[in-house]
């Protein structure tokens, strides 16, 4: 063959070389660079979870769960290439539509998960907290359950099993999904005592109430009326029963002590019930808060309105606010209007 000859059969192997190499380069950047990841519906981003001790395989179906992977292969091809398989990490990651695989593989693998609002209000109870917050972080109701009642968690941040729920401070505060059961816990002590500032310190210490005490009061408070506007109200008119000596005679107090807070009418017989927590039948205040209290409720006991009402009574309208009394004739009057009320809607019970 001539030297032209052999020049011309090098030439044709580099252009089929070439050609050979753009084809692989093409199925590469198809592989890894490709938009590859769909959302499903119309929204524009989805949520990833990747549960805590998730191996490949259980990552993979996680994404696949979440996301359509128009072509699975080459997201196989880049979960090997990148060895997703040696930094498989878990929580909540934001996935955007039309991501590559590799942009999605490498977000997995840095582990840069997505924060989340998690809020808790409305509640009475730490079985209702535990699945409230379940619902909204990795770990079950019973893992948060279990430590509250625990007596070394009452130990190492100084409350008791009556009083651990003055802890949590209703409000929207940010996490990672994985979020343990026990840091849960030391981030709501943390917020706990960041909500304590030395102004609101100083404004329980001056009512020479701790702050559990505060929260406590709080907490009836919160039971008594849902309008805000007569919550420091209703606060001083418990104030002043404490510094005098009276028995609060909290109706919310009953409810609590029967488990009962649907009853639309305290009787006689409930006054009798036998519980640390009706305030029919103790002194003071109870041993612990009756539900987790507002931020609102919280504050209008520190900011209780001075006043010298001794005595209140729901309003015969139904308006969901109270008439208030100085001395226990006029509270009778007050009370005896509600009860005509009640009786003409037969509400007995």
């Amino acid at each position: 063959m001539s030297a032209h000859g052999w020049l011309r059969s090098i030439g044709v192997l580099l252009i089929v070389i070439i050609i050979v190499a753009g084809i692989k380069g093409i199925d590469l950047y198809r592989k890894a660079f490709a938009p590859n990841v769909f959302i499903k519906g119309k929204e524009n981003h989805a949520f990833l979870y990747i549960p805590t001790g998730s191996d490949i395989v259980q990552a993979m179906e996680a994404i696949n769960k979440s996301v359509i992977i128009r072509n699975e292969k080459s997201l196989e091809w880049t979960v090997g290439k990148k060895n997703y398989k040696a930094h498989v990490y878990p929580g909540r990651y934001r996935i955007k539509n039309r991501m590559s695989n590799n942009e999605l593989i490498n977000l997995l693998r840095s582990g840069k998960q997505e924060p989340m609002d998690v809020t808790f209000n409305d509640l009475r109870s730490l079985e209702q907290l535990a699945t409230v917050i379940s619902k909204q972080l990795e770990f079950k109701p019973s893992e948060l359950l279990n430590l509250l009642r625990s007596d070394s968690i009452h130990e190492i941040y100084g409350f008791n099993r009556n009083t651990i729920s003055c802890m949590f401070i209703p409000n929207t505060y940010e996490f990672y999904w994985n979020t343990t059961a026990g840091e849960f816990i030391d981030r709501m002590y943390k917020e706990y005592e960041k909500f304590w500032n030395t102004r609101r310190q100083h404004k329980a210490e001056t009512m020479k109430l701790s702050r559990m005490e505060v929260i406590t009061l709080a907490s009836i408070v919160n039971e008594e009326t849902h309008k805000d506007d007569e919550k420091a109200r209703i606060a001083g008119l418990y104030v002043n029963r404490l510094n005098k000596g009276f028995r609060l005679q909290a109706d919310p107090t009953v409810k609590y002590a029967i488990g009962d807070f649907n009853i639309k009418r305290v009787l006689k017989k409930h006054y009798q019930t036998e519980s640390p927590y009706n305030t029919y039948r103790i002194d003071g205040l109870p041993p612990g808060p009756i539900c987790l209290p507002s931020i609102k409720s919280i504050d209008a006991v520190l900011n209780y309105e001075v006043h010298n009402y001794m005595y209140m009574c729901a309003k015969a309208d139904f308006s969901g606010y109270h008439v208030f009394a100085k001395t226990l004739s006029e509270h009778n009057r007050n009370a005896e209007l509600y009860r005509r009320q009640l009786n003409l809607l037969r509400i007995y019970r």
